[in-house]
């Protein structure tokens, strides 16, 4: 298939290509540019990070342990896998 580069540097997916891997407007791609020439586009996820010192990953683990407590969907979603950030 073959697409041009616009103006701005852009180019268009043709819809089948779209339709056949499930892109849509919003989707992450990794780009990578392969000895040759040859550029790979490959779809990935992007999960927003929620960080937490000692003092509030304690908080958490003490919540996650009383069971007392439901977080909301969206927050337990992302504090599933939360740990402490050394960097």
């Amino acid at each position: 298939m073959l697409v041009s580069i616009d103006k701005r540097g852009s180019i268009n997916l043709p819809s089948a290509i779209r339709k056949e891997m499930g892109l849509h407007t919003g989707t992450h791609l990794d780009i990578e540019v392969l000895d040759g020439g040859s550029i790979v586009l490959t779809p990935v996820a992007i999960y927003p990070a929620v960080k937490l010192n000692e003092k509030g990953l304690r908080k958490l683990t003490e919540a996650r342990k009383s069971g007392t407590m439901q977080m909301p969907a969206q927050l337990a979603k992302q504090i599933k896998n939360a740990r402490t950030d050394t960097d």
